[in-house]
């Protein structure tokens, strides 16, 4: 028996797909055609935009803002409480556009900015700036979005 936790308070959009043992909480707002991984967690008071991807075994903790057209892969986790545990919570921002890579954490409070990439791996303690490429440990800029995308377009041909 594969069993979802999806709240009765959430409020889900059209053409959603959540895979397997996923978890979506209270208050969480998820947009049309958005797709959770099997294993994912989606806690209370999110917010996800439409067209946005998120694989298996993420995490992504309350407060959390997540625009439209974001790509989240493979168990990367967001992080709600910079001096845990403490009882002041903010949640990390998103922006339309952005890519996260596998297994990549994002520091409380962090925004990712448009079209921004978070490597794989990558540890954010700091906000990206727009169509910027960050990657290590700590997370730094190493070249724009655009040459992401020439990469991407060079390898898949």
């Amino acid at each position: 028996m594969v069993t979802n936790y999806i709240s009765e308070k959430a409020k889900i959009g059209k053409n959603v797909k959540i895979w397997h043992f996923a978890y979506v909480g209270d208050n969480t707002i998820i947009g049309d055609n958005v797709k959770i991984g099997s294993l994912a967690h989606v806690d209370y008071n999110v917010v996800i935009g439409q067209n946005t991807m998120i694989e298996g075994l993420v995490y992504i903790p309350p407060l959390s803002r997540i625009g439209k057209n974001v790509f989240i892969g493979p168990a990367a986790s967001l992080t709600n409480d910079p001096y845990p545990p403490s009882k002041k919570m903010v949640g990390v921002t998103i922006m339309d556009g952005a890519i996260i890579g596998s297994r990549a954490v994002i520091k409380a409070g962090v925004t990712i900015g448009r079209n921004s990439v978070v490597a794989m791996g990558a540890v954010v303690t700091k906000d990206v700036p727009d169509n910027t490429v960050v990657a290590g440990v700590p997370a730094r800029p190493r070249y724009s979005r655009q040459e992401y995308d020439k990469k991407q377009k060079d390898w898949e041909s």
